[in-house]
């Protein structure tokens, strides 16, 4: 007899001229989690073929939907850190916020939730 699995629902795409953004749900997942992220390269250049994960869309206590970034965590000393995956080139964190904004505002838009 073969192995019934909770099937996870097909994932939904937004795209720009620069990538498309991949959103799956997953079953079973922590309280608060949305979704997982995924950016998918377009099919010319360097990163054709490839695509990011490790993204994850949250919901705060207050409702509000925000992005956590992919890491690693590793250990200093006594405390445990994380070394962020995709970091900004310059120091600022513009570019970061700006992919932020840009990763919740394609799921508002295939999701149907409303924007602020």
């Amino acid at each position: 007899m073969a192995k019934q699995t909770n099937p996870t629902p097909a994932p939904e795409r937004a795209s720009t001229s620069d990538v498309t953004f991949t959103f799956v749900n997953r079953e079973g997942g922590p309280e608060r989690l949305v979704c997982e992220a995924e950016l998918v390269f377009p099919s010319t250049g360097i990163l054709a073929g490839l695509k990011l994960v490790g993204f994850s869309l949250w919901r705060s206590p207050e409702g509000e939907i925000y992005v956590t970034f992919p890491s690693r965590a590793f250990g200093a000393g006594n405390e445990r850190r994380f070394f962020d995956d995709l970091r900004p080139v310059n120091g600022g964190g513009a570019a970061a916020k700006a992919l932020k904004e840009a990763i919740v505002a394609a799921y508002k838009a295939v999701s149907g939730e409303p924007t602020t």
